[in-house]
């Protein structure tokens, strides 16, 4: 069908009889009807390149007077939101709509082309509200991360969303304008399709409808230190968006974790622990069973004279070395300045192993640095391990080359 015949005469007619650009061309002794074909050529030059220049002058001088002023204001919000992208944004709308204001009068002898022209514009006029929008939520989130109550919300994936949605309202927008139809019927259209969607993009979808979970929920924010061991991940958040998770490993490798994953799998949060403000420590010393033995008299009066029986329940006259060693850990522990005193603190034996017999130490550091954390422990365990001679015990270890050589220059 010729394209003409789609066109809608009676619209363009009362379009081009009564437009107010006609009325101020008549007010300045133009006659609109007798523009020849040169004429409306050169008019359309001189309107494009006025609306160009026009634009110019706001990109260049308005916008850099709006930063300015913008700059010497004490609120930090008007600095994001009317940043420069949205500023050009802005601009960029000048020259179309001046093009089409005036583009009744300059095609007014090819409705056809005018129809066409039209359409072109309108969707480029769509484009850049759909770019403005989308520069304007960058702004309001890059202004609401600086804000101290909001930084712990996942403001990214946030906003992301909302820029899907007005990516698709453009869109569904634009192709009403290209089919000339009602945006509810192209909606319609789109709803018997869904299952087809839902199936192309099946993982996008999930990885969206996750991101919301873990946005709702507050499962998951950057800055958190994760652990997922089925997807070798040990590190610090620094990254979340509605399709992927960024994570930095303290090898500082990056992997990329779908959010689907993290709501269908189990991972470890220590944002609890990071919170508190201590972290765990629940290691074990193996201890000789063979040097596990009650105490002597000697012991009993030297280990008296140590103090070391202070707040220790006697269960007679003799004790057992091991008990007194872990009585021992647990004062030491307790009063040590940099464990924390207001967390359970707690010596106890495990089941016993070939290995020896499990003495675990469970306590808690007063600091969640991980530097500090694993010298506090490391001078723990250092001191156990050389005061566990005066209890006459023994660490388990298995037996070396030089326990070989002593053996056989023994029997010799």
């Amino acid at each position: 069908m010729n394209p003409c015949h789609r066109v809608r005469p009676d619209y363009y007619k009362q379009l081009l009889t009564h437009t107010p650009m006609e009325d101020i061309m008549v007010d300045l002794g133009i006659s609109v009807e007798k523009l020849s074909t040169l004429q409306r050529v050169l008019m359309f030059c001189l309107v494009v390149a006025v609306a160009y220049l026009l634009e110019f002058f706001c990109r260049k001088v308005l916008v850099k007077t709006i930063r300015t002023v913008t700059a010497r204001t004490e609120t930090k919000w008007d600095d994001y939101i009317l940043n420069t992208k949205v500023l050009n944004c802005a601009c960029h709308l000048i020259c179309p709509v001046i093009i089409f204001f005036f583009l009744p009068l300059i095609l007014e002898q090819n409705p056809t082309l005018l129809f066409y022209a039209q359409k072109l514009i309108t969707l480029y006029v769509i484009v850049i509200c759909v770019m403005l929008v989308c520069a304007l939520l960058g702004g309001i989130y890059a202004a609401s991360a600086e804000e101290a109550g909001l930084q712990n919300h996942p403001l990214q994936g946030l906003a992301q969303m909302l820029k899907l949605i007005v990516i698709a309202i453009g869109v569904i927008i634009g192709i009403s304008v290209l089919l000339d139809k009602n945006p509810i019927v192209i909606l319609t259209g789109l709803g018997a399709s869904a299952a087809v969607l839902m199936l192309v993009f099946k993982d996008t979808i999930l990885g969206l409808v996750a991101g919301v979970q873990l946005s709702a929920n507050k499962m998951l924010k950057v800055g958190d230190w994760i652990a997922i061991p089925s997807r070798n991940v040990n590190g610090v958040v620094y990254e979340v968006t509605l399709t992927t998770v960024k994570v930095r490993n303290y090898d500082n490798t990056i992997i990329t974790v779908p959010p689907y994953s993290l709501v269908s799998e189990s991972f470890q949060n220590w944002r609890g622990m990071w919170e508190s403000g201590a972290r765990r420590v629940m290691r074990s010393i193996n201890i000789d069973m063979n040097t596990v033995r009650f105490c002597s008299a000697e012991d009993m009066a030297r280990y008296e004279g140590e103090k070391w029986f202070e707040g220790i329940e006697r269960s007679g006259d003799r004790e057992v070395n091991l008990k007194i060693f872990r009585h021992y850990l647990e004062h030491y522990i307790t009063n040590h300045p940099r464990v924390d005193k207001n967390t359970m603190i707690m010596i106890r034996q495990l089941q016993p192993t070939p290995q020896g017999l499990p003495v675990e130490l469970y306590f808690f550091t007063a600091t969640t640095e991980w530097k500090r954390y694993e010298y506090i422990q490391a001078d723990i365990f250092d001191h156990a391990i050389a005061i566990i001679n005066e209890f006459g015990l023994k660490v388990f270890q298995s037996p070396t080359g030089d326990d070989i050589t002593s053996l056989k220059l023994t029997q010799r």
